[in-house]
């Protein structure tokens, strides 16, 4: 006789439960994450919090006062012009000379570092004019001029621009946060092609080691994570 073949489901073997329940492996697995992801977590959500506030400024302010480098110094000044309301108009403005300047409720990304400036005792808009006066053709001939104005020029970004590689040190322009200085004064190409001004400052927060900038884009003055947001064409020291 033939062996006859079995049709019909095929008999399977019990399967073992494992020793630990499903849910606990799946609870032990999750507790094994957190805790090495849980660092990590609670620094990205410390970090988001550590927003540019009044009151981070102060403390920006007392954590650089520890040095009393130049660079340092000018970095506090350009963090108190955040405090000043200041709404962006960039028009002509006859103004007293020397220490003149517009109206302070007024201004333009170049007007920070004129101010700032002024709170170490350095007044850009005397030492710009006396430069252009005795070097006129060395600066850019881009407004029709046919000599130094008191009134305007130190507030034009490509002459404040020239006037740092002239008189201060022009610093390779590079993408990487740590050749960048406190202080140091950064230009960059807007979108539009305009030219745009600022100054390096630290971070608020947690943030305090990590490279800010300080300028007016358009709507007042600003503490931002913004130092490569823009194209970078320009990086001076001056007064270090």
């Amino acid at each position: 006789m033939h062996a006859i073949e079995y049709i019909g489901p095929q008999p399977k073997k019990k399967s073992r439960r494992p020793a630990l329940g499903g849910w606990v492996i799946l609870l032990m697995a999750g507790l094994f994450v957190s805790y090495f992801a849980w660092p990590t977590f609670a620094d990205y959500v410390r970090k988001a919090q550590d927003t540019a506030t009044a009151d981070k400024v102060d403390i920006a302010v007392m954590q650089l006062s520890q040095s009393e480098s130049f660079g340092n110094k000018l970095a506090i000044a350009a963090l108190q012009r955040t405090k000043v309301d200041v709404r962006y108009d960039g028009a002509y403005y006859q103004i007293e000379y020397p220490m003149g300047d517009v109206p302070a409720n007024k201004g333009v990304s170049s007007d920070v570092i004129i101010r700032s400036y002024r709170a170490m005792g350095i007044d850009l808009q005397q030492l710009v004019h006396e430069d252009m006066k005795s070097h006129f053709r060395l600066y850019p001939q881009l407004w029709g001029q046919t000599e130094a104005d008191t009134n305007i020029d130190h507030r034009r970004v490509p002459n404040l621009q020239r006037f740092f590689k002239r008189k201060g040190q022009e610093i390779p322009v590079t993408r990487k946060a740590e050749d960048y200085e406190f202080g140091d004064i950064v230009v960059w190409n807007l979108h539009d092609g305009e030219s745009h001004i600022g100054i390096v400052v630290p971070g608020p927060g947690s943030h305090s080691a990590e490279k800010w900038v300080v300028h007016n884009a358009g709507e007042g003055t600003r503490w931002e994570n913004s130092l490569f947001i823009y194209t970078v064409r320009g990086h001076y020291r001056y007064g270090h």
